[in-house]
This record gives C-alpha cells, sequence and structure tokens, in this order.
C-alpha cells in the first residue's frame, strides 16, 4: 500500500499507541453518526430556472461521470457553498 508521508507519520503514532479512546466513545459516535446522515440526507428540493444552454451542458457533462444531472448540479452547488469549486485561469 503506498502510504502518503501524512499517512504513515499518523499509522505509526497509532501503532506506537499514542491514541486513546475518548470518554463516552459510544454516545459520540452515535452523534458524529447522525452528523453525517443528516449532511448526506437529501430532503429538501428546489426548483431553478437556467438557460436550456446551461442545462444541456450539466447534461452532458453528467453522462460523462455516469450519474445523474440532478446529482451532478447538487454536487456543483455544495462544493461552491463549501469553497472547493474554483474558476478556471484562461
Amino acid at each position: 500500500m503506498n502510504l502518503t508521508k501524512d499517512e504513515k507519520e499518523l499509522l505509526d503514532s497509532v501503532e506506537h499507541g499514542e491514541w486513546k479512546r475518548i470518554p463516552d466513545f459510544k454516545q459520540e459516535a452515535a452523534r458524529y453518526r447522525e452528523a453525517a446522515r443528516a449532511t448526506l440526507r437529501k430532503d429538501k428540493r428546489v426548483n431553478i430556472r437556467m438557460t436550456e444552454r446551461d442545462l444541456i451542458h450539466f447534461q452532458k457533462a453528467a453522462v460523462q461521470e455516469g450519474l445523474p444531472y440532478q446529482t451532478l448540479i447538487s454536487s456543483v452547488l455544495h462544493k461552491y457553498i463549501n469553497g472547493r469549486l474554483t474558476e478556471k485561469a484562461g
């Protein structure tokens, strides 16, 4: 397995017993599991208007990625609001 330098350091730290379980681990694990579920849950519907040209571009890109175009649009919006979407140079 090829690990990065950071991953190797983390693995070494765990193997040397430098990590300790937090108090109330089960309770904290359940809390984080529920937060992850809530983050991934798609329970709200949104209607937006866009140009036909933009929709066609989304649909073509989604076909190339092998996923529904609505999922691609949701992903683009998610990345944008989390600051992970950048403009192309040029």
